[in-house]
């Protein structure tokens, strides 16, 4: 794009995995940089979300069968912008089917891409999500109401699942208050990033409204769809019905499917992206 930061073009592409815009920056970046680099970027595209800067490596030079490295402006782990970079591998280097392994800011390990190119262009993906570190409960206040939350650790990021029988559930309604505490329980958890995904609804037709603060980034948006918070919650429901679970998730931005296995601990998010 003919766009330049401190008078040098910035090349970059902005791709759309279910709505959560993420724009993903191929210029060398160094990483006290990334964030204003960001902001940058997000101003222009006020729809754009989220950045990522991408490091594209041929199938010679490898490391471990890695094709492709992504870190988040914030550092945090995001499966939307995992799967967008596994799309724009895919574009740069002509694969059409196929697993990609990228290396992800906030996972320990690469992480699996399963694509398929599409007749309009885009590309239906397939995303191995990193194991949650830990699924409990935590005692919460915000303002005069003190209640207990399902809390997901995961590699990168941690979230909390929020149901209408809640007694915090009223924060989807008064979005400046929600905002205001998800930045100081991400400060009490000592999270990297801190979602909360607010759920409702049954199998036929599940509902969630992703609310996302990244301290790194200082950026908080109640974004169109969440990978991590839809793997998130697919993992709690999981635990709590005992058994493992294949939903789909109905986001702002569209539709998700999470499948989850308490047992093994495994998670694959499935969704499309595509070039907007």
């Amino acid at each position: 794009m003919p766009v330049s930061y401190c008078g040098e073009p910035l090349r970059y592409s902005i791709f759309d995995p279910t709505g959560n815009i993420t724009a993903l920056v191929e210029t060398p970046v160094v990483i006290d940089a990334q964030p204003a680099v960001a902001a940058f970027v997000m101003r222009e595209h006020p729809e754009v979300e989220q950045v990522g800067y991408v490091r594209f490596i041929a199938d010679a030079e490898a490391d471990d069968g890695v094709h492709v490295e992504l870190r988040m402006a914030g550092g945090e782990f995001c499966g939307n912008a995992t799967m967008s970079a596994a799309a724009a591998y895919a574009l740069w280097s002509g694969l059409e089917a196929g697993s990609v392994l990228a290396r992800v800011s906030g996972a320990a390990h690469p992480v699996e891409v399963r694509l398929h190119a599409m007749n309009d262009g885009s590309f239906a993906g397939s995303v191995h999500m990193p194991q949650a570190l830990s699924s409990e409960r935590f005692p919460l206040t915000w303002e005069d109401t003190s209640a207990e939350l399902p809390l997901v650790r995961m590699e990168g990021i941690s979230h909390l699942v929020i149901e209408p029988h809640s007694a915090f559930y009223w924060l989807l309604d008064d979005r400046a208050a929600a905002e205001q505490a998800v930045r100081a329980w991400c400060a009490e958890l000592g999270a990297d990033g801190l979602g909360l995904m607010f759920i409702e609804g049954d199998d036929s037709e599940l509902q969630m409204t992703p609310l996302v603060f990244v301290p790194g980034g200082d950026t908080v948006f109640w974004e169109n769809s969440c990978a991590s918070g839809s793997s998130a919650v697919g993992r709690y429901l999981a635990e709590k019905r005992g058994g493992a679970v294949a939903l789909e998730l109905h986001e702002p931005g569209g539709i998700l499917r999470v499948e989850s296995d308490p047992v093994t601990g495994e998670t694959w998010l499935h969704g499309h992206v595509c070039r907007p």
